[in-house]
């Protein structure tokens, strides 16, 4: 059986930048083992995987190379930015029905904005634990969907050489560094080494914990981002109440098909 793959950088108007997306167009849904497979045989962060609904509206799931994932913002982009430009040009809201419930996509020319629902931090104490893994401790410690450690400047963010075997060791889904950035708003990194992924280019759903935080203390709602991992990669996020507004860029990378078990 042969199945339509393309590959999509996210967050990013340039190729070879932002976080690589696999998409998946199905006209059906095949066994969860063939998806995860096929997710692990790309090794990419999140292999997408897309059923249409109806007019505009469009099933979506997201697959690491180890689980499935509740919520995922590059992969979401992408699967937006191929149906913009290989399958409804003309559209310009994209609706897909996914864990998290239904998530538009909105473009503007070449912006594409996702409207995620906000995960608000909590602050919690300063774990030993993490700071060992991270090898830098911390100003500030907070949980939600992720942990998230708060650093005073870009370059500690920077320079942060996490030991991923003590990180994955450590019962939790994922850690977001942050700090002040130089010339945006803020940055981070985002390390996930127990779903399959040492460091992730750039982390969309880790904005929706990023934004209420840094909107909040520095007193504004729009707000610029940069993920500053090897890859590097832009949003603009803004605080919209119990959503977040992330937005970015795409660049097409990839165009072909696999060949995998029949399955009918």
């Amino acid at each position: 059986m042969r199945l339509p793959i393309y590959q999509i950088d996210a967050f990013t108007a340039k190729l070879f930048g932002g976080n690589p997306a696999a998409i998946c167009p199905l006209d059906r849904w095949l066994p969860d083992t063939l998806l995860q497979s096929i997710a692990a045989e790309n090794n990419l962060a999140e292999t997408a995987y897309i059923v249409p609904v109806g007019p505009g509206r469009w099933h979506l799931r997201w697959f690491t190379p180890a689980v499935e994932v509740p919520l995922c913002g590059h992969a979401t982009l992408a699967a937006a930015y191929f149906l913009a430009h290989r399958m409804e040009p003309e559209r310009q809201v994209f609706t897909f029905d996914t864990l998290s419930g239904p998530l538009t996509v909105t473009r503007s020319g070449d912006l594409f904005t996702l409207d995620f629902p906000v995960r608000p931090p909590v602050a919690g104490p300063l774990r030993e634990d993490f700071a060992r893994a991270l090898g830098a401790t911390p100003l500030e410690h907070y949980t939600g969907a992720f942990e998230m450690a708060v650093f005073g400047s870009e370059a500690a963010v920077r320079a942060l050489a996490p030991d991923m075997r003590a990180l994955a060791a450590i019962e939790h889904f994922a850690l977001i560094a942050t700090a002040p950035g130089d010339e945006v708003d803020f940055v981070s990194r985002f390390f996930a080494p127990r779903a399959g992924i040492d460091e992730d280019p750039v982390t969309g759903s880790a904005h929706c914990m990023l934004t209420p935080y840094w909107s909040a203390r520095l007193g504004k709602a729009k707000l610029t981002a940069r993920q500053i991992s090897p890859r590097v990669g832009d949003l603009w996020c803004e605080a919209a109440g119990d959503r977040v507004l992330i937005a970015g860029h795409g660049a097409f990378y990839l165009e072909g098909f696999i060949e995998v078990p029949d399955q009918a």
